[in-house]
């Protein structure tokens, strides 16, 4: 046996003032009696006990020198030298994963995982280290090496579980780094299963995996996103993606709403493993929170929702200076999110954000904002009008110009057309066999500039499909829309996002000032101040996350957030949670863990200390001793 702290021996010294204290009699006080034959007669009563006496005394001591002994050496924390050379370091990786959230055992998959990981604290030898890492979203120690238990339980206390993938292979290296260069280190894996690697983990040397969970059945919303349709200028398409991951078929109800207002209920009977994707083609002007939602009573929740965001389409002004053009006023008329006013003659000032319609009538200087010149029959800062071009055939289209998306010319006539000179840098999205632009577009500081030189009352272009599709294209170009997606982000995932300068509340302050990350849950994250672009995450939780201002000493507003952001399960595997059954099979026991002595040698040597103070007291009320 050896001893941390041989110095505490020295207190063993007391043993002398205690032996002193018993050698010692206490000096006798002389009383006057009236006589002395009751005290002699009591003294030769006592005579042949005297023997005793000197044993009880002697018993005493030997008490009181055997407490003191056993309070040094516990002082001294004694331990086997065994101890020390069979210490381990242990490694708990638990998984907090979105799969962890399963009810299919009571509370929760990974509430029964905590309780494990608690008998594994429990169990730990005197010398025993421990740490513990979390294996959700992103691998981290919570825990270095340490062998207090009761900061190793508070440090299992804070792990909460996430709705995010699990990172079990990436944490297990994370744990052999923490125990390499150590002999009798070993890493404990609390998880269920629920992933590729878990059957190779499962036959390392130096893992223990210990499963939770049941092969459970589970319906769940794999893939969810909305964007803008690119040919309706109010349509918007929903892709849907729904797993069934059990071996048994499912009957379960979908509904998608838009700001809970429903938009679809689709019956869905689900073959065993069946994965069903559906586009749902939908028209609305307005934007707003997209919810899919499935009942289904199963052991995952998370995946039985999910949320998408829809860009709102706004009312775009539009100006039309023309003499009379049938076709162009009932193309723009058409347009829901025209709002359309007719002039003859160019006003003298355009409203920001109004998009001028110039047919034939060119000012010598064109006006701010974006214009699209039609027909022009006059020259302007930004071009010259030549010679009209004869039937000119198209020969060349820019085809991956969003401007082009859905167009095609070929075989349309075009007389009369006007030859244009450009002053400056310009785009052809179509270009006659001579090379001449029909159809180009200028990028200027004060707005863009389509220039289209096609006389629309001799040619056949305003019977065309073309032509709607050409108008919708340019004024989503202007508008800098064209089939938006906001994508709904998976769960885990790392975002770079661009903070407004005013925000919702159009408070005119820095970018980023005061600004938080508030998540689902209403958990709260401070970013940066002074930026423009900044990176959010992991996103953890699944749900709408917000970016908000608010003062320092006070809550956020309950205002319009100024940017918010989806966030979905959207994990095949995560939502496969059916434990495989070889893991259940192989437990490792946490007796495996455990030691002869789960307590330091000094614990039971200050049990003992009081045992025998208690017997001392005992002894002395019954006048065993003295």
């Amino acid at each position: 046996m050896s001893l941390t702290h041989p110095a505490a021996l020295a207190w063993l010294a007391l043993a002398v003032p205690i032996v002193i204290f018993y050698i010692l009699k206490i000096r006798l006080r002389r009383v006057p009696v009236s006589t002395i034959l009751f005290w002699q007669q009591i003294f030769e009563e006592k005579q042949p006990r005297s023997i005793w006496q000197h044993l009880r005394h002697l018993l005493s001591l030997l008490v009181q020198l055997a407490l003191l002994a056993l309070l040094v050496f516990a002082l001294a924390e004694p331990f086997f030298p065994w101890e020390a050379v069979d210490a381990r370091r242990l490694v708990l990786v638990v998984d907090n994963s979105a799969s962890m959230r399963a009810t299919d055992v009571a509370p929760s998959r990974f509430e029964q995982a905590r309780d494990l990981a608690r008998r594994y604290i429990d169990r730990l030898r005197p010398h025993d280290e421990m740490a513990l890492v979390a294996a959700g979203t992103q691998p981290r120690v919570v825990c270095g090496l340490a062998a207090h238990k009761r900061t190793l339980r508070q440090a299992l206390d804070s792990i909460e579980p996430t709705d995010g993938p699990t990172r079990v292979a990436e944490a297990v290296e994370l744990a052999r780094r923490l125990v390499s260069g150590g002999e009798n280190g070993r890493v404990v894996v609390l998880t269920d299963g629920c992933f590729d690697a878990a059957a190779a983990l499962s036959e390392a040397k130096d893992v223990d995996l210990a499963a939770v969970g049941s092969p459970a059945a589970n319906v769940g919303i794999t893939r969810f996103q909305v964007r803008r349709s690119l040919l309706d200028p109010i349509g918007y398409e929903i892709l849907v993606e729904v797993q069934n991951a059990s071996a048994g078929p499912a009957e379960c109800r979908m509904e998608l709403d838009l700001d809970e207002n429903v938009v679809d209920v689709v019956p869905l009977a689900l073959k065993p493993g069946e994965v069903w994707t559906h586009v749902f083609e939908k028209t609305s002007a307005e934007g707003g929170v997209l919810k899919a939602r499935i009942e289904h009573d199963d052991a995952l929740a998370c995946d039985n929702l999910a949320w998408a965001l829809l860009p709102r389409r706004e009312l775009l002004p539009v100006t039309l200076v023309t003499d009379g053009n049938l076709f162009l006023e009932k193309v723009f008329e058409a347009n829901p999110l025209v709002k359309l006013t007719v002039v003859k003659k160019p006003p003298a000032q355009i409203t920001p954000g109004t998009i001028t319609v110039l047919h034939r009538q060119v000012p010598e200087r064109l006006p701010n904002g974006p214009v699209w010149a039609i027909d022009p029959a006059g020259p302007c800062d930004r071009w010259q009008v030549g010679e009209k071009l004869e039937n000119p055939i198209v020969t060349t289209q820019d085809k991956d110009s969003p401007l082009m998306a859905h167009v095609r010319l070929d075989n349309v006539l075009m007389p009369e057309a006007r030859k244009l000179t450009f002053s400056g840098p310009t785009k052809v999205l179509v270009g006659a066999v001579t090379g001449e632009p029909l159809y180009a577009y200028l990028e200027r500081a004060a707005g863009n500039v389509l220039v289209l030189s096609v006389n629309l009352d001799q040619g056949d272009l305003p019977l065309r499909t073309a032509f709607p599709i050409m108008a919708t294209n340019a004024l989503a170009w202007f508008a800098g829309h064209r089939g938006e997606l906001r994508e709904s982000l998976a769960s885990g995932a790392i975002a770079e996002v661009e903070l407004p300068a005013g925000g919702a509340s159009s408070v005119t302050t820095p970018a980023a000032k005061n600004s938080l990350l508030l998540a689902p849950s209403g958990k709260r994250r401070p970013l940066p101040a002074g930026l423009t672009k900044t990176t959010i995450g992991p996103l953890d939780e699944c749900g709408l996350w917000q970016i908000v201002r608010a003062n320092d000493d006070a809550p956020p507003p309950p205002e319009k957030p100024a940017l918010e952001l989806a966030c979905n399960l959207a994990n095949r595997q995560e939502s496969d949670v059916r434990t495989p059954e070889a893991l259940l099979e192989k437990q490792t026991p946490v007796t495996v863990a455990a030691g002869f002595f789960l307590r330091p040698i000094w614990f039971y040597l200050i049990v003992f200390a009081w045992l025998l103070a208690a017997v001392e007291w005992y002894l002395y009320q019954r006048r065993w001793i003295s």
